[in-house]
């Protein structure tokens, strides 16, 4: 990816309990687990650095406990840091007035979380719209707006039910349906598929996806479901005790772990969805057929290499030949052999 980071963070710490002020004012603040469990301070989120880039779906996964929600939390202001830098579009989050940081929060982002929250004394109509009300729009230009992401998100026709009228997965439209009225530039979403049944959260995926499409946000994604994650994400942070243990795309994650902990996270993920023809062809080498693109998903195309008896050809974005495909590539991919 080649866009501009919208959110940076540097040496970002949450701690909470008593931490001496002569560590605090230090400029080498980095403190060994064993040295805060010592001093009796519990590490949520611990020397974090990352660059989130414009316009990608960024996914933070990790066991309960391991800081991911904290994190978010904290890039999007909810709560302070105990050292580090956060800055959005260049701007330095932590010199923000509070005031400054209600409004950013108003106006630049938006929040999904995994209990939708809804106003149950407030139709759909209304509770879309209620954010809107907060900024002080009128209440006509307020449910004109609301209209137009209700319809988005495909709840056209149930603008006047209450949220007891609707299911799971409706009412989770309704908190999407709510973030996405202020037009957010960046969207946070905390576990918001977690609490849904199998098929219902494969279709908010399948929903999430077509929004992101259209709508091309900068999106901090929380899951601990690792299928969910290479599914929808650009990229992958993976944390462990408040750190962030490596930051990668799916096919990065699998193919290269930065150590056990991220190999164990990826062991049972299903290779095929996750690695590219591109990363276990034969590069340089001849073959025929039309052309694979070279960014096909192995599950994609197996059963085709498989019949075809042959290598194929595979190309590039600008369909130029790059390589070659076959069956047994595509084998070593399925029985866990592969690249």
């Amino acid at each position: 990816m080649t866009h501009p980071a919208k959110l940076v963070c540097r040496n970002l710490w949450k701690l909470y309990g008593a931490i001496p002020s002569q560590m605090l004012d230090s400029q080498q603040f980095s403190p060994t687990d064993d040295e805060l469990k010592k001093l009796g301070v519990i590490g949520a989120v611990k020397h974090a650095d990352l660059e989130i880039e414009a316009g990608e779906i960024f996914v933070i996964m990790g066991l309960s406990g391991s800081g991911k929600s904290t994190l978010v939390r904290l890039l999007s202001g909810l709560i302070e840091p105990t050292m580090g830098e956060i800055s959005i579009d260049g701007q330095d989050m932590l010199k923000m007035s509070e005031r400054e940081l209600i409004e950013l929060r108003r106006h630049k982002m938006g929040m999904v979380f995994q209990h939708f929250a809804l106003l149950p004394h407030l139709t759909v109509l209304q509770n879309v719209a209620f954010p809107l009300s907060i900024q002080g729009q009128r209440k006509s230009a307020a449910e004109a707006r609301a209209l137009e992401v209700i319809e988005l998100v495909g709840l056209k026709g149930r603008e006047g039910y209450f949220p007891r009228e609707l299911s799971g997965g409706q009412q989770q439209r309704v908190g999407i349906a709510r973030s996405l009225a202020v037009e957010p530039e960046i969207w946070f979403l905390d576990e918001p598929f977690s609490a849904l049944d199998p098929l219902i959260r494969r279709e908010m995926q399948d929903e999430f996806l077509r929004l992101q499409g259209m709508l091309k946000k900068t999106i901090v994604f929380i899951t601990h479901d690792f299928d969910e994650a290479i599914r929808l994400a650009d990229r992958i942070a993976i944390m462990k005790d408040g750190h962030i243990i490596q930051i990668a795309t799916p096919e990065e994650l699998v193919l290269n772990p930065a150590d056990d902990y991220v190999q164990e996270f990826t062991r049972h993920v299903p290779r095929d969805k996750v690695l590219s023809v591109g990363a276990v062809m034969e590069a340089g080498a001849d073959g025929g057929g039309e052309g694979i693109p070279a960014s096909t998903k192995i599950y994609e195309v197996a059963s085709q290499v498989v019949a075809a008896g042959k290598p194929l050809k595979v190309i590039d974005e600008n369909g130029q030949a790059v390589g070659a495909i076959d069956a047994q590539r595509v084998i070593d991919v399925l029985v866990g052999n592969g690249a």
